[in-house]
């Protein structure tokens, strides 16, 4: 049985260093003071805060969801102390610079890190993960001024920060926008407007919370284009960075949630007794260039975390059937024959199977574009290029593909309890609705899809999708010297040219004026090339496994084994699903297009 009840280790480690090679980034400039032993020490640091301050009271937190008293929202005493653990630790800092008090650390060994704290109580986590989002954004956007005033004491675990974009009235439209800045003298802005769904919105955990917030200069062109993007501190800042008076931004009320019970969610109204500074943030009318930056790293982290809710979930139920005894082998005809363990049935062994295969493959997808986003520090311009390149066209199949089928996987662990999964006396019901979040927030994944098929798949004619496809022929090619896994090659080419005609359907339709049609099946095209990518990144694990089989012994041996065994049931179940989803792209299938709203 794994060690950990957070994650399995051996497999981290195999992912990270036997397939990824991240101690390569070492090499980098920015990474060389760090080592093997660094990321280690690093993620197991991680691996004891999120079993000791985390992880106790995710129940809890789950029964006493946060309220509001006064005006103030009140949280469970734990889970400022687990917050205080993680800034004490130097993780709110993980990223930053030595000089800002940094760790300096990849931002895949970051995330790393992070998974352990997602995986023993997201709600908690999502406190110090969206300041720190709040912190890089700044670092790459922010003026001198903005990074010492708001960045360095979210740095230091101080301050923390939020993203407000949806607004009541238009959730995820943000060109029907309202919320507005009105110019000032002295070059700040006066903030009107009010903003839904904030997460960890308002709360009493550290001196202020820079909220980072969406609105239109008023003048501004309409739609998307008119957008900005400003700092609204909950506390003004004095210019020696004490706190001054409260800026005017109220708590309207809270949203009750299915899930992540623990992390308070808000309706924050902004202006409304004309007092609300505001500053902004990069250019005019450059909104969403900048806070993209900041929803591209949450939807990697929105992916991890549905990825590491699914792993718990499967680690639970993995756990449980091997100790549950229960029924009989069907050629078991003596009734007075002792029961046996549950993993023992074919079924349930099918159900453990698909957790498996979805939750470890999409981890190493998550671990993947983790450590694009590090290659930006590579010398070569071609590897940034094409690394940044391939995390554009990835980041929507980590975060939607990533949250729609860990999600299954927190079915099919409640499942395997039967009836005990259905209570709250095991954690294996709650990892579903703490999940359940995860293809909504952050841009739902209908949306991710469109913007898969209708840009991402299409930018710069396809370049993204032929590099993809290239990295899939060599390693068609790779497996396919292996005897035992040329079928699965040979399959995987088959299935990657399907993709890519319905990908050359799809822009055909948009070039012949038809985009509502040709999108009319995007969340299809999302299950086609999610489960390309993820069938690549198995056939990736087989390889290195079935190499490493022949010298290895023991747990190594059955670690090996499983993962080939493993491959070979996500291309016998789940790769033949590319073909269909991509023929119905391909075909344009209409009916759902057709549908009139009356006839439902």
């Amino acid at each position: 049985m794994n060690a950990s009840p957070l994650t399995n280790l051996r497999n981290l480690d195999f992912m990270l260093y036997e397939l990824l090679g991240v101690d390569r980034l070492c090499e980098y400039p920015r990474f060389a003071d760090h080592s093997r032993d660094t990321f280690g020490a690093a993620l197991d640091l991680a691996h004891q805060i999120a079993l000791e301050k985390f992880l106790p009271h995710n129940r809890k937190s789950d029964l006493n969801e946060p309220h509001m008293v006064d005006g103030k929202v009140v949280l469970i005493p734990e889970i400022g102390e687990a917050v205080q653990a993680y800034n004490d630790a130097g993780f709110a800092a993980a990223l930053a610079d030595y000089e800002a008090g940094g760790m300096q650390l990849p931002f895949v060994i970051a995330q790393a890190c992070d998974s352990m704290f997602s995986a023993a109580n997201p709600g908690t986590i999502a406190y110090p993960a969206l300041a720190r989002g709040v912190s890089n954004l700044l670092q790459s956007y922010g003026t001198p001024e903005q990074k010492r005033l708001y960045m360095q004491p979210i740095i230091e675990g101080r301050y923390f920060g939020t993203m407000c974009l949806s607004e009541p009235h238009a959730g995820s439209s943000l060109a029907d926008i309202k919320t507005t800045a009105e110019p000032q003298a002295d070059g700040s802005y006066r903030l009107t407007g009010a903003k839904m769904w904030i997460s960890a919105g308002d709360h009493e955990l550290g001196e202020n919370i820079i909220h980072l917030v969406l609105a239109k200069i008023v003048g501004a062109p309409a739609g998307v284009r008119g957008i900005s993007l400003f700092v609204v501190p909950r506390w003004k800042v004095n210019a020696d960075g004490t706190r001054g008076a409260r800026n005017d931004v109220r708590l309207a009320g809270l949203n009750h949630k299915m899930g992540q019970r623990g992390s308070v969610n808000t309706f924050l109204k902004f202006g409304e007794a004309g007092d609300c500074d505001a500053f902004l943030v990069g250019e005019p009318h450059q909104g969403l260039v900048a806070m993209f930056h900041m929803m591209n790293e949450e939807r990697i982290g929105v992916g991890m975390g549905a990825v590491l809710q699914g792993l718990a979930g499967y680690l639970y139920s993995l756990q449980y059937a091997k100790e549950r005894k229960q029924g009989r082998h069907p050629d078991q005809k003596d009734p007075t024959s002792a029961p046996v363990a549950i993993i023992e049935h074919a079924d349930v062994r099918r159900m453990l199977m698909q957790q498996k295969c979805y939750v470890e493959g999409a981890e190493l997808l998550c671990y993947y574009a983790s450590m694009l986003v590090d290659h930006a520090h590579d010398a070569d311009e071609a590897v940034q290029r094409d690394s940044h390149l391939l995390l554009e066209l990835l980041t929507p199949i980590v975060k939607a593909w990533g949250s729609d089928y860990a999600l299954k996987a927190n079915e099919l662990a409640v499942q395997v309890l039967g009836g005990y999964g259905f209570t709250r006396e095991y954690p294996v019901e709650q990892n579903y609705r703490d999940n359940r979040i995860n293809p909504i927030h952050e841009g739902t994944n209908g949306i991710q899809a469109l913007d898969l098929l209708g840009r991402k798949a299409m930018m710069q004619d396809g370049a993204a999708l032929k590099l993809l496809m290239a990295k899939i022929a060599q390693t068609c090619i790779e497996a396919g010297a292996d005897d035992t896994l040329k079928p699965l090659a040979d399959q995987l080419a088959i299935a990657a040219k399907h993709a890519i005609d319905a990908t050359r359907a799809a822009g055909k339709r948009m070039a012949a004026g038809e985009p509502r049609l040709a999108l009319a099946n995007a969340s299809h095209y999302m299950t086609s090339l999610g489960h390309l990518t993820i069938a690549w990144l198995w056939l990736q694990q087989a390889t290195i496994a079935q190499k490493a089989l022949p010298e290895a012994s023991g747990g190594d041996r059955d670690f090996y084994a499983g993962k080939v065994q493993a491959c070979r049931f996500f291309f016998a179940t789940e790769v033949p699903l590319i073909e269909h989803a991509a023929r119905l792209v391909r075909d344009a299938e209409p009916s759902a297009f057709d549908m009139q709203a009356e006839w439902f």
